[in-house]
C-alpha cells in the first residue's frame, strides 16, 4: 500500500467507527478464503459487515471516536465485525466462533463501552433489534385481537342459544 491508500483506509475505518453501533474484534488463526468468505456472507445476512485491518490504520482511525478504547485489543492477525444494530455483529461473529475453532472473539465495544470476550457473548444472546421490533408490534397488535373478541363472544353466545333452541324444538 502507497501513502494515498492507507489514508484512504485510515478515513474510511474512521468513518466505520462513526457509525457503528458495536465493534467486535476478532483474531484470525488460520481460516481458509472459504471460510471468511462464509463468515462476511452470514455477517452480511444479518446486516453487519467484517473487515480485515491492518492494526496499525486500525489504530490510526480509532482516534476521535468512540472506540478509542479498541486500541489493546489490536495485536495479531485480527478483523473487525461492525453493524449499526448492537446485537447483529456480535451475534453472527458468536455463532461462527461456535462452529469454527479457527476464529477467537478478542473484545469489542458497544458505544463507548468496552467489552471483553464474555461481554460480546452476552451480547450476543440478546434479541436482535428486529426481534425487538416483532415482539413489540405483537404486543400492541395483542390488545387490539382481545377487543374484537370480546365485541363478537356475546353474538356468538346467542347464536349458539339459538341453534340449540332450534334443535331443540326440531327434535
Amino acid at each position: 500500500m502507497d501513502r494515498s491508500q492507507k489514508t484512504e483506509a485510515v478515513a474510511q475505518l474512521n468513518a466505520v467507527f462513526n457509525e457503528a453501533g458495536v465493534v467486535v474484534v476478532t483474531r484470525n488463526l488460520g481460516l481458509t478464503v472459504a471460510q471468511s468468505t462464509d463468515l462476511r456472507g452470514k455477517m452480511r445476512e444479518v446486516g453487519a459487515s467484517y473487515k480485515v485491518a491492518k492494526n496499525r490504520l486500525a489504530t490510526l482511525a480509532l482516534k476521535d471516536t468512540q472506540y478509542e478504547g479498541l486500541e489493546e485489543l489490536l495485536s495479531g492477525p485480527i478483523a473487525l465485525g461492525y453493524s449499526e444494530d448492537p446485537v447483529a455483529a456480535a451475534k453472527a461473529a458468536v455463532e461462527f466462533a461456535k462452529s469454527n475453532d479457527k476464529l477467537e472473539i478478542v473484545g469489542g465495544s458497544m458505544g463507548g463501552q468496552m467489552l471483553d470476550e464474555a461481554g460480546v457473548k452476552a451480547l450476543a444472546s440478546m434479541p436482535s433489534l428486529d426481534e425487538l421490533r416483532g415482539t413489540i408490534i405483537g404486543l400492541v397488535n395483542a390488545p387490539a385481537t382481545k377487543i374484537a373478541r370480546v365485541v363478537s363472544e356475546p353474538a356468538n353466545k346467542l347464536a349458539r342459544v339459538f341453534g340449540a333452541y332450534g334443535a331443540k324444538e326440531a327434535a
